[in-house]
């Protein structure tokens, strides 16, 4: 599996042209020194105008080649940092997109949220440097270092004593820095859950009159993330003046030693320039150097982010077979002792569940809360697997086919009516790409929502706001089923769509759905939407505690008849 600074192998060709655009300014800043020695020794203390001339011109057309080679430099920085940014942002939001519901367990919606803005962003920034800056400065260290010593090398014994101090302060500031900006992220991460949860449920937190509540859950998790991030940056900017203080000191010391070599004759005055001026040069790159691992240690906390997610196992693994038409003599559907427990999680929301459904039945799902009725549906397109046992499709393991090919067959109408920025009709149109205008309307009509649709002033193309806020609930629903009929899917699985629908309209839409003839699930609390099923499957704590139509329920459970009589007020009459 990729990690993050694989895809910089895309771009080798623009990386080793900056590079060399780079190696070419360092070239002109390493020579500038001994040029200027050149200048002092055989041009300003001879009076040599002549001397003072030629290697002046040389350092002007030294300096505009280091200008031109730094402008096409930055511009191939930014253009593979961005590039790059681009791929890697590609890359881990599709690997998020392949992620089954166990994979997405184990990364908060903010966090991944966080990843793919600031950690990405983090990774572009360390990358230009690296090509503008980065590498530059610790070469720019040693060229400096090696080049002092062939001018003075008695002079430049101080820089190499000073070198192991500053290396062994850089080296522990990096590794606490990496600890810190993880931790930084980490609280990043909960402002933005607070801020994200805050957002989606305005209208609840005004109702309840929670917004100072929230307010102070919200500064506290700013807070939090202020102080760490204050004690981290003080403690990394801490480095720039020690350097500067040990680099100051050291250049103290070579001049106090360069006037003594001076005055013994030692040393000319353009050599003893030379060595400063290299000194300054390492001083100054190795401030640099401190900026840069401030920005190498948040790029590592951040590297390790994308990291976890380019590198997390996908548990789902996808088939290679595709389904077959449907045989007379097969069921099309069947749970074969089917058990199912939460990952990390020992308690088993469904146990040993046994089922088999054929083409064009309706089968609806009742049972308490928490009794496993979602996490039955959600088995069928497989965002889980089971536990143990076996379901088969046409007769054939789910885990051998392909999950695309199984999904196509599906349409899923989950308990929370989802709507995405847009129309109506992109909305609906969501649930089969390609679909024409007439099918759309089609669908809707079946939904119920089509009258309700011609009624807006852009109808079809009226917009909808956020999560649906200018939608009501039942619009919602209808809209979300109109998005599942569109696919005139093999298979329809309603997770207690039709709750905020009337009567009428429910029992409109389960007519529609009939003629569609697809198998259909239904999870529902309401007697009336189970008159019409051919099975009734009452669950109780994960198992199947009843199971026959509605008449034979009403016979023989116990339960059914409880939850007959707290909708109907009446005896159950079981002659019935």
């Amino acid at each position: 599996m990729k990690k993050a600074f694989s895809y910089l192998s895309s771009y080798k060709l623009p990386m080793i042209i900056a590079f060399t655009l780079m190696l070419v300014e360092l070239s002109v800043e390493l020579s500038s020194p001994l040029i200027i020695a050149r200048i002092i020794d055989d041009g300003i203390r001879v009076h040599n105008l002549q001397e003072i001339s030629h290697w002046g011109i040389i350092l002007i057309i030294l300096a505009a080649i280091s200008f031109a080679a730094g402008i096409m430099n930055s511009f191939l920085s930014a253009h593979v940092s961005q590039s790059f940014g681009y791929d890697l942002r590609q890359a881990t939001f599709s690997k998020i997109q392949a992620f089954s519901f166990k994979n997405l367990n184990r990364f908060p919606t903010s966090s991944l949220i966080t990843r793919l803005t600031n950690d990405v962003t983090q990774l572009q920034s360390i990358v230009h440097m690296s090509l503008r800056i980065g590498s530059r400065a610790p070469l720019l260290i040693i060229g400096s270092t090696v080049l002092a010593m062939l001018v003075d090398w008695k002079l430049s014994l101080i820089l190499l004593l000073t070198m192991p101090i500053l290396i062994l302060f850089i080296v522990w500031i990096t590794r606490k820095g990496v600890i810190l900006f993880h931790r930084i992220q980490h609280r990043l991460d909960r402002v933005n859950n607070v801020m994200r949860e805050n957002l989606t449920a305005m209208r609840l937190i005004k109702a309840f009159l929670r917004s100072d509540h929230e307010e102070d859950n919200f500064a506290q998790a700013s807070m939090s993330l202020r102080d760490l991030t204050i004690y981290t940056l003080r403690l990394m900017q801490i480095s720039g003046p020690v350097i500067m203080v040990v680099m100051n000191l050291s250049i103290l010391v070579i001049l106090w030693l360069g006037q003594i070599q001076i005055a013994n004759q030692a040393s000319s005055v353009g050599e003893v320039v030379a060595v400063i001026n290299y000194a300054t040069r390492t001083m100054h790159s190795i401030s640099m150097m401190s900026f840069i691992l401030l920005a190498f240690s948040r790029a590592q906390a951040s590297k390790d982010r994308i990291n976890d997610v380019l590198t997390e196992e996908i548990d789902l693994i996808e088939g290679d077979q595709t389904i077959d038409h449907i045989k007379p003599t097969q069921h099309q559907l069947v749970f074969d002792h089917v058990s199912f427990s939460y990952p990390n999680k020992e308690a088993l929301i469904l146990n040993k569940i046994n089922l088999q459904v054929n083409q064009g039945e309706t089968i609806a799902v009742i049972g308490a809360t928490g009794s496993g009725k979602t996490t039955l549906f959600q088995l069928i397109p497989r965002l889980y697997d089971p536990t143990a046992g076996e379901i088969l499709f046409n007769g054939q393991p789910l885990q051998a086919l392909k999950l695309k090919n199984l999904r196509e067959k599906i349409g899923y109408v989950p308990q929370e009516a989802r709507l995405f920025s847009g129309t109506v009709m992109e909305n609906i149109r969501w649930g089969k790409p390609k679909a024409t205008d007439e099918e759309i309307i089609e669908a809707a009509k079946a939904a119920q929502i089509h009258d309700t649709i011609m009624k807006q002033a852009e109808q079809y193309q009226t917009m909808i706001g956020q999560r649906g806020v200018n939608f009501s609930g039942g619009q919602k629903q209808r809209l979300s089923i109109a998005r599942a009929l569109i696919r005139k899917p093999e298979i329809l699985l309603l997770d207690d769509s039709t709750s905020a629908l009337d009567l009428q309209t429910e029992a409109k839409i389960l007519a529609a759905i009939k003629s569609l003839s697809c198998t259909t699930f239904i999870i529902t609390q309401k007697i009336t939407s189970l008159l019409e099923a051919d099975q009734i499957i009452l669950l109780e704590d994960g198992e199947v505690s009843a199971r026959g139509d509605h008449h034979t329920l009403l016979k023989t459970s116990s339960l059914y008849q409880q939850i007959y009589q707290s909708q109907y007020g009446e005896e159950v009459n079981e002659n019935a």
